[in-house]
């Protein structure tokens, strides 16, 4: 007999709800394994001696899990999930018949936590992973992903507005009209240099029919960090990859053990930053962490993007043995020059040529900050070389070669990757298999497609 089932919902319930959730449930085995109860004292300073209570700092940490750990970006439709589950529910401390914090409530606490207590936690859970065997110490992978800001590209402003009127309220307070005068000018020169620069070459309209794989409209690329700024969220920077929409976005850093692909150290930075700018942070954090479990790092693996000589600097400083493929401009040797370290020249050896010297001049430093070691001949070596036009140029009658003041450390790198090119070509699957899909993880199903707050100090979905 085929059955159907009517509800008739009962007005009293003699129901427990840890009789509810089965004992070997997930958050059962997280509440056992993690406690929170330092999250007390560590809160104690946020808060007064009277008035209302707030929401319970362990269950505000708690629901933030629960939404990283189901991939769940809104607030409203965090608490929405969290009210429908008995098993956070029990998690949470909330009887079926409580009702959870409003939405608003987790916003206004996010918001009122400093960075320092997110990381706090973040050890917290790391210390677990040491205890366990989980985080080896050997080897630690280092990468980067853009993060999406909660800013819309329609909200960006041209920065000329801005810079103008700066300038003219500064002038109006010196009381000088020719200072006013050019002043003003040279702001508004200079951002229409950049924006000639910007748009060479490029569509004249903001309008695109072109959609990315996500379905989202791939702007113009005039819109530039150098002419643009959002007001909504000013530390946002327009970042691009290949393939992909043109978006306000920032940059989330992660170090991982190779061992168990477990995350010893992250931070959020803007995605104006290369990487190599921020490689010391994300380091300082991840030593710092290993420290306070008494693990000692042996290697760190990391991609081009993070080759500068200030990032080599670092780890020759801090005893860092560092795998980084030296950035793709890195020339270990000049074609036809010998360097004589000695003498800190390069040596023109080219069949048919006159050997010239190649003396150090001076250290040169570019706009964009740039050091360089300026090597140049005299013309007296060079202008009756029958090697000159193709050397010098056609007019020109010395050589000169400009290196960056880190080319040592290049140079050391370079001999590290090629000593051993087997040994290599395994630290760079290594790589690309530890952190690579940790990344891709946390973005696709853990929340870190995009972070809720606004400016890089207020605390994100890093921690």
């Amino acid at each position: 007999m085929q059955g159907k089932k009517i509800i008739t919902p009962q007005l009293f319930y003699h129901q427990s709800l840890d009789e509810m959730v089965p004992k070997d449930n997930f958050y059962r085995k997280v509440n056992e394994n993690l406690s929170l109860d330092f999250l007390y004292k560590a809160t104690a300073n946020y808060y007064g001696k009277c008035g209302q209570e707030s929401i319970d700092p362990v269950v505000f940490f708690k629901i933030l899990m629960v939404g990283y750990l189901n991939n769940i970006n809104s607030d409203r439709g965090l608490i929405r999930f969290c009210s429908n589950c008995l098993d956070i529910r029990l998690f949470l401390g909330y009887d079926i018949n409580e009702s959870l914090p409003f939405h608003s409530t987790i916003s206004r606490t996010r918001s009122l936590f400093g960075e320092e207590l997110f990381l706090e936690l973040f050890r917290k859970v790391l210390s677990l992973c040491v205890g366990k065997g989980m985080v080896r110490g050997k080897r630690m992978a280092v990468d980067s992903a853009f993060i999406k800001a909660n800013a819309s590209m329609d909200s960006l402003i041209e920065k000329e507005v801005l810079e103008d009127a700066s300038a003219f309220v500064n002038e109006l307070e010196d009381n000088s009209e020719f200072k006013t005068t050019s002043t003003r000018k040279k702001m508004v020169d200079q951002h229409h240099d950049w924006k000639k620069k910007e748009y060479e070459g490029m569509p004249g309209t903001n309008k695109s029919d072109r959609k990315d794989e996500d379905g989202n409209a791939i702007r113009p690329k005039y819109l530039s960090n150098h002419t643009h700024y959002s007001p909504t969220d000013p530390d946002a920077k327009i970042s691009v990859k290949p393939g992909k929409a043109r978006q306000l976005n920032y940059s989330g850093q992660l170090a991982v053990d190779d061992a168990f692909h477990v995350i010893t150290g992250a931070c959020a930075s803007t995605s104006g930053s290369k990487d190599s700018v921020i490689f010391p942070e994300i380091m300082n954090q991840t030593l710092e962490n290993c420290k306070q479990n008494h693990i000692a790092l042996d290697e760190v693996l990391a991609d081009a993007g993070y080759s500068s000589g200030e990032a080599l600097k670092y780890c020759k400083e801090k005893g860092i043995n560092a795998y980084i493929p030296n950035f793709g401009q890195y020339k270990p040797f000049r074609e036809g020059f010998v360097f004589n370290k000695e003498e800190n020249r390069y040596e023109c050896v080219k069949e048919g040529g006159y050997n010239a010297l190649l003396l150090f001049k001076k250290i040169k430093t570019d706009p964009k900050g740039y050091s360089s070691n300026h090597y140049r001949s005299s013309e007296s070596d060079c202008k009756d070389c029958p090697l000159r036009a193709e050397c010098c140029g056609k007019t020109t009658k010395f050589k000169k070669i400009d290196t960056t003041i880190h080319k040592p450390l290049y140079d050391e790198m370079h001999e590290k990757l090629n000593r051993d090119p087997n040994y290599t070509r395994f630290l760079t699957k290594r790589r690309s298999s530890r952190v690579e899909p940790v990344l891709g993880t946390l973005i696709n199903y853990h929340n870190m497609k995009r972070v809720n707050t606004r400016g890089i100090k207020t605390p994100t979905n890093m921690f």
